[in-house]
């Protein structure tokens, strides 16, 4: 696994050979999604959450690039302090890690983001209900976006606020985004 840009740019990290429930989103698949973040938002105001953390490689390429502001949410405990050891290593000060369920944390949590990333374990049985959740929690400031890493059987296009998908072989990411307010002032 590799920091694709940024001032870590083409930094290698080793991540723990036994990952059971954990499946790194691929350096081309990475590459592709931050190309799209990277034409659309501006990452170093952004302020992020990462749900599902594993071993943290998008929140490592969002610092890299410049965020400033990254949560990270992880419940494996092998995970956490790999994100823990890797983060502090890389000197990202700026990392909150949660050690978490994720559904706990998004039913508790009173803040909102203007980039949600969620990379679940594909095998997770109740990821339809992900979208659903932040957007009933209001965890998006206008305009932000959730980006829900998936495979090719779920299909989120008729879900709200859902906006567009990347394919990248067996995996998947579909965009939702967070209406404007201030786009009908306009």
């Amino acid at each position: 696994m590799r920091i694709i840009s940024g001032i870590h740019g083409g930094r290698r990290i080793s991540p723990p050979a036994n990952m059971p429930h954990t499946r790194p989103t691929t350096d081309i698949a990475r590459e592709g999604l931050f190309n799209i973040i990277q034409n659309n938002l501006d990452i170093e105001e952004l302020k992020t959450l990462d749900l599902f953390g594993g071993t943290g490689c998008i929140s490592y390429e969002l610092a890299s690039r410049g965020c400033e502001d990254l949560t990270i949410v992880e419940k494996d405990s092998n995970m956490f302090e790999f994100i823990k050891k890797t983060s502090a290593m890389l000197n990202f000060e700026n990392f909150k890690l949660v050690k978490s369920d994720v559904f706990k944390f998004i039913d508790s949590c009173n803040q909102q983001y203007d980039f949600i990333f969620a990379g679940p374990p594909y095998a997770l049985t109740n990821i339809d209900e992900l979208p659903l959740r932040i957007f009933e929690k209001n965890l998006l400031k206008p305009g932000g976006w959730f980006v829900l890493e998936h495979t090719p059987r779920n299909n989120y296009k008729k879900t709200a606020f859902y906006r567009s998908e990347r394919n990248y072989g067996t995996t998947i990411f579909s965009i939702f985004i967070q209406e404007n307010e201030s786009a009908s002032d306009e």
